[in-house]
């Protein structure tokens, strides 16, 4: 696969790069001027921004392409793991 081929698809279901990546940016600066930012993890930082990045995709490209929602799922559950861990030891 080139990769033209490859941008042509990413567009497809991502949207338009600079569209969405500007979305993607204010979304994470809004959630950085919150109070308990500072407090949180750097996973949980990482969490929280990639969940942002696709939320714009979302918005931006084809929502219904399963790996945003997937991926998503996936970043929360990160979490979700750590806390039912702890709760066990």
């Amino acid at each position: 696969m080139s990769i033209e081929s490859t941008l042509d698809e990413r567009g497809r279901t991502h949207g338009d790069y600079a569209d969405q990546a500007r979305a993607a940016q204010f979304m994470k600066q809004l959630l950085r001027a919150c109070p308990r930012w500072h407090g949180l993890s750097l996973p949980q930082k990482e969490s929280v921004e990639l969940i942002c990045m696709k939320l714009s995709r979302i918005v931006h490209g084809n929502p219904d392409e399963p790996d945003h929602w997937r991926d998503i799922a996936g970043y929360s559950q990160v979490k979700v793991r750590e806390l039912e861990n702890e709760k066990r030891d």
